[in-house]
C-alpha cells in the first residue's frame, strides 16, 4: 500500500504538467482540440518503442483484436472523453482551480464501485460479488467536495458565470470518464499485459477520435502553433507517459481492494498544491485569496484523511 501511495503522489506531480500547460496553451489562444489531439498522438511513438523494445508489442495487439469492441469503448471514455472534456474545460479558471474540480474524480472513484466485482472461488466455482460503495470514505470525500466549491467561489468572480460553469461541467464528466475507463480496463486486461501495454493499448485504441478531431481542425485551416507543439510534447511525455504509468501502476497495485484503490484515486489532491506552485513559480499566475487558501486546505485535508479512515 505504501508504495501504491508513493507512486499516486509522484504521479500528481508529473499530471500536474497538464494543468499548467494546457492554461499557457489557452491564454495564447491555441484549440482545445489540438491540445488534446497532439498530446495521445506524440504519445503513441514512445509508447510503440516502448513496448517494441520490451518486446510486448504483439501481446497488446492481440488482447485488442480479441476484445476490439471494448477497448475501443473504454479507451473513448477513459482516454477521449477524459481528455477532450478537460481540455475544453480548463479554457476557464486558473490551472490550479482547474485541478481542484478535477479531484472530483475521487468521489467518482467511490460512486463507481458498484459497477465493479470481485471474485471469489467457493467450492471450485468462481463467484461475483458487486462491489460495495465505501460510505465512510464517501463521506469524508465530501470535504474535497466543500474545498473544490470554495475555490470556484474565489476564481468565478468577475468572469462569465455560464461560460465557466460549463468548464467545469466538462471536468466533472471528465473526473468520472477517467477512473471509469480505467477501472473498466484493468477488469478487462486482468494480469494479461502489464501497465505499460495497458496504456499503450489505450492510446492506440483512442486513436480514431485524435485523428478526427485533427482532420476537423486542419480542414477548418487551424494549425497548432510551434509552442502548442512543443508544449503538447511536455505534456504527453510528463503527463500522458510519466504520470500514467505511474498512477495506472499505483490502482494496479491495489485493484483488488476498493477502499485501497479509492485512496490511492485520492492522491491525485497532490495536483492542486504543484498546480498552483507551477502556475505562481514559472508563470507568474494568480494566488488565491483567503477562501481560495480555505478550499485548498480542504481538498489537501480530505485526501489525508480518506488515506487514514477504515470502513
Amino acid at each position: 500500500m505504501k508504495k501504491a501511495l508513493f507512486l499516486g503522489i509522484l504521479s500528481s506531480l508529473f499530471f500536474a504538467f497538464t494543468f499548467i500547460l494546457n492554461k499557457q496553451m489557452n491564454l495564447s489562444g491555441s484549440l482545445w482540440s489540438w491540445s488534446a489531439s497532439l498530446r495521445y498522438i506524440f504519445m503513441l511513438p514512445i509508447l510503440f518503442f516502448i513496448t517494441i523494445g520490451r518486446k510486448e508489442h504483439k501481446q497488446v495487439i492481440s488482447h485488442i483484436k480479441n476484445n476490439l469492441v471494448q477497448w475501443l469503448l473504454w479507451s473513448f471514455v477513459g482516454f477521449g472523453i477524459f481528455y477532450g472534456g478537460l481540455c475544453y474545460g480548463s479554457q476557464e479558471g486558473e490551472s490550479w482551480v482547474v485541478a481542484g474540480t478535477w479531484q472530483i474524480t475521487i468521489i467518482a472513484g467511490v460512486l463507481l464501485s458498484p459497477f465493479f466485482y470481485t471474485e471469489k472461488i467457493v467450492n471450485g466455482t468462481i463467484i461475483k460479488i458487486r462491489q460495495k460503495i465505501p460510505h465512510k470514505t464517501l463521506g469524508l470525500s465530501t470535504i474535497i467536495l466543500l474545498g473544490i466549491v470554495l475555490m470556484q467561489i474565489n476564481d468565478l468572480k468577475g468572469v462569465d458565470l455560464k461560460k465557466s460553469l460549463i468548464g467545469i461541467l466538462w471536468v466533472l464528466i471528465a473526473a468520472f470518464a477517467y477512473p471509469l475507463g480505467n477501472r473498466k480496463m484493468m477488469e478487462l486486461c486482468k494480469n494479461s499485459l502489464n501497465t505499460i501495454q495497458r496504456v499503450y493499448g489505450m492510446t492506440l485504441a483512442s486513436m480514431p477520435l485524435w485523428i478526427i478531431l485533427s482532420i476537423i481542425n486542419i480542414t477548418n485551416n487551424d494549425f497548432p502553433s510551434s509552442s502548442q507543439i512543443f508544449q503538447s510534447l511536455i505534456v504527453a511525455i510528463f503527463s500522458g507517459v510519466v504520470a500514467t504509468i505511474l498512477f495506472f501502476k499505483a490502482t494496479d497495485l491495489v485493484k483488488n481492494n476498493m477502499r485501497y484503490l479509492a485512496i490511492v484515486e485520492s492522491t491525485q489532491a497532490g495536483e492542486v498544491i504543484f498546480s498552483l506552485l507551477g502556475t505562481v513559480i514559472l508563470f507568474n499566475g494568480k494566488m488565491p485569496n483567503l477562501v481560495g487558501y480555505i478550499g485548498l486546505i480542504l481538498v489537501v485535508l480530505g485526501m489525508v484523511l480518506n488515506s487514514f479512515v477504515k470502513e
